[in-house]
């Protein structure tokens, strides 16, 4: 791409935010909703931490 091409969408990008003074979002791309960590991973983390709670409890019940 030219360089002058360049320079004329990104002005035309910026002429949009133009009339939005003070609520020009950071980036113009677009922002991906997407998590740091994958819903298996996280489900089987909470399996872990919740289960090792569990035994924990039902051990301490045992040696009282």
């Amino acid at each position: 791409m030219a360089p002058k091409q360049r320079m004329r969408i990104a002005n035309e990008k910026a002429s949009k935010n133009v009339v939005n003074r003070g609520n020009v979002p950071k980036s113009s791309r677009p922002q991906e909703d997407s998590y740091p960590v994958g819903p298996w991973l996280l489900a089987l983390f909470i399996f872990v931490v919740c289960g090792s709670a569990v035994f924990q409890i039902i051990q301490s019940i045992r040696m009282s």
